[in-house]
């Protein structure tokens, strides 16, 4: 019904293991505790450590809220993305000419390209609940900083706490960001698809690469050891 040939399938299978298994390395492997996104959540908690030491938190609350924005910023991104996937869908007879057109590319169904049309839109559908579960917490992030008593010179066991908690909330929602910015990157891999199932896999691989690398072997991994 779907067209699909053995070599479609096996595009897909590679990319569910390509994304779910390097999700697994980062988010839940112990190998994952030496990337990039753990050394930052080290760093989140010397935040927290260090905002109870100060009297005025202005600076804190400016941090907590440059991160918040990115999640806004990316939310509504997804927003509008999410809008393009359904024009591409109304617009199917006018790109299958297209493609049609082209010699390089081979025309696929109709229904086939729908599915793909809509398994892109569900990519910024997952990207965009992340973005705004990612805002909501940096929200709540930012209650707890005011919430932290005033710094009398001494760090009580209960502010320490505090911090503990704050920074924990932080890192959740630091995670759900990148699970976020994770669908917009496999999509750049997904979009081969639209060509052929050789350039899907070849870009699965290569986003793949790039943030396996990002996270170990990148210029900014090096910064932080």
């Amino acid at each position: 019904m779907l067209d699909l040939s053995r070599l479609d399938m096996i595009a897909l299978a590679w990319f569910a293991i390509a994304w779910l298994g390097y999700s697994f390395l980062i988010d839940r492997a112990p190998h994952g505790a030496g990337s990039l996104n753990a050394h930052m959540i080290g760093y989140r908690h010397r935040w927290m450590r260090a905002m109870l030491t100060r009297d005025n938190r202005i600076v804190d609350m400016q941090v907590n809220m440059q991160l918040q924005q990115g999640a806004g910023f990316f939310a509504s991104t997804s927003f509008i993305a999410i809008g393009a996937c359904v024009t591409l869908l109304g617009a199917t007879e006018k790109a299958l000419d297209v493609i049609q057109a082209t010699s390089l590319i081979e025309k696929p169904s109709r229904v086939l390209w729908e599915v793909k049309t809509i398994g892109l839109a569900l990519f910024f559908v997952y990207a965009f609940f992340k973005f705004g579960w990612a805002y909501r917490l940096f929200n709540y992030g930012a209650i707890m900083i005011g919430a932290a008593p005033k710094y009398e010179g001494d760090v009580t066991p209960e502010m320490e706490k505090l911090a503990d908690r704050a920074a924990r909330l932080n890192a959740i929602a630091a995670g759900h960001f990148n699970k976020g910015q994770r669908a917009f990157f496999f999509s750049l891999g997904y979009l081969g698809w639209f060509v052929s199932p050789w350039l899907f896999m070849a870009g699965t691989a290569a986003v793949l690469f790039v943030l396996y690398r990002r996270q170990f072997w990148s210029d900014s991994f090096r910064a932080l050891q």
